[in-house]
């Protein structure tokens, strides 16, 4: 039977774990009255969980992720449910120029920087507030980054706030300031699986993605500048078809699946559907909104089932899929991408919803 709904918008805090330092992971659990429920760690600022019903009312837990903190400490797993930062995604060789000064990131993936270096906004405690607004419950986390945090300038003060409503919006609202001229590109890394989270394989579930272009990487996934059409082709998904449809086609044979970022063509609007995903069998959807003008999409090419999850499940490849709204990777050093620079004084905002349908 289906569960209980609650009577009303809550939010609740407990203790997850401790990290090695000693440092104190909390948990936020925000639920609804449509019997959504969410789970947010202060460690990385990250999802842990997401409940939603299915047709017939069942909730399934539909994020990868972990029961222990530890379990999140590794490289690979520090990603899951994620804030990523300073800068998601790659920039080349790990340097930009920027206001006539050349800065050294830390890198961390063959000579580039991946989703901030080493040790990013995923690895890192943010302070929190629970929020309590009436139609949203929420909870606000914080968290500083000094002048030359993994080679980045200025010191960055950044704040996110997620909320749910009654309406199973999950949105996430970013926001940032700088003293000094820096670059910044925040997303979340939250790993999806609509029919339920270590059920098996997403290929069957459908995708649309409004874009008509891609950027085009190299063998590193480093942009080459060019923008590459989609029509026709195995990144074609302007029409819904299943993610595993076209997994065999001879341009993703390097990759093993999708890992791409696709250029919006809802270009920043966040009142237009930019991302649509459907699992048919328990008819739950995900739609995303977004203000920025992209979205990596990659289909847990990488897992290999060399992981535990939570509650015992195991991840294997195409276990599920990333929604990362974000600026253009690399975009430092790419003139004619979108900008990412943050001047001193100036406000960076960021804002992304992910609506849930039970179908």
């Amino acid at each position: 039977m289906p569960d209980a709904l609650p009577d009303r918008l809550a939010v609740t805090r407990d203790e997850f774990g401790t990290t090695p330092d000693g440092e104190r992971v909390d948990r936020y659990q925000l639920t609804n009255r449509c019997g959504m429920r969410v789970a947010i760690l202060t460690h990385g600022a990250r999802i842990q969980s997401v409940e939603v019903p299915d047709k017939n009312g069942r909730l399934a837990d539909v994020v990868l992720g972990f029961d222990r903190v530890d379990d999140y400490l590794e490289p690979g797993p520090s990603y899951f449910g994620a804030t990523i930062g300073r800068y998601g995604n790659r920039i080349a060789g790990g340097s930009f120029d920027l206001a006539g000064r050349h800065h050294r990131l830390s890198t961390n993936e063959g000579g580039n920087t991946l989703h901030g270096g080493e040790r990013g906004f995923d690895r890192q405690v943010w302070a929190a507030t629970p929020l309590d607004e009436g139609d949203t419950v929420g909870v606000e986390l914080t968290r500083f980054s000094p002048d030359g945090d993994m080679g980045f300038p200025g010191n960055l003060a950044v704040t996110l706030r997620y909320t749910l409503d009654n309406a199973n919006n999950l949105r996430l609202h970013y926001s940032a300031v700088t003293d000094a001229d820096t670059v910044i590109n925040l997303t979340n890394h939250a790993f999806f699986n609509l029919a339920g989270a270590g059920s098996g394989s997403i290929r069957d579930q459908l995708a649309m993605i409004h874009a008509n272009h891609v950027t085009a990487v190299d063998d590193a996934l480093i942009p080459t500048g060019e923008l590459t059409p989609v029509a026709g082709g195995a990144l074609d998904f302007t029409q819904p078809k299943p993610f595993g449809r076209d997994m065999g086609d001879p341009s993703l044979a390097d990759i093993g699946g999708y890992d791409h970022n696709w250029i919006l063509a809802s270009a920043g609007d966040p009142n237009r559907l930019a991302v649509r995903i459907l699992d048919p069998a328990s008819g739950r959807s995900l739609e995303m909104y977004s203000t920025e003008p992209g979205v990596q999409v990659y289909t847990s090419n990488g897992l290999d089932g060399s992981m535990t999850g939570k509650r015992g499940a195991t991840y294997d490849q195409y276990a599920a899929f990333t929604l990362e709204a974000q600026h253009f990777p690399d975009g430092p050093n790419q003139p004619d991408f979108p900008g990412t620079t943050l001047a001193a004084g100036e406000k960076y905002t960021q804002t992304t919803v992910y609506r849930f349908s039970p179908g």
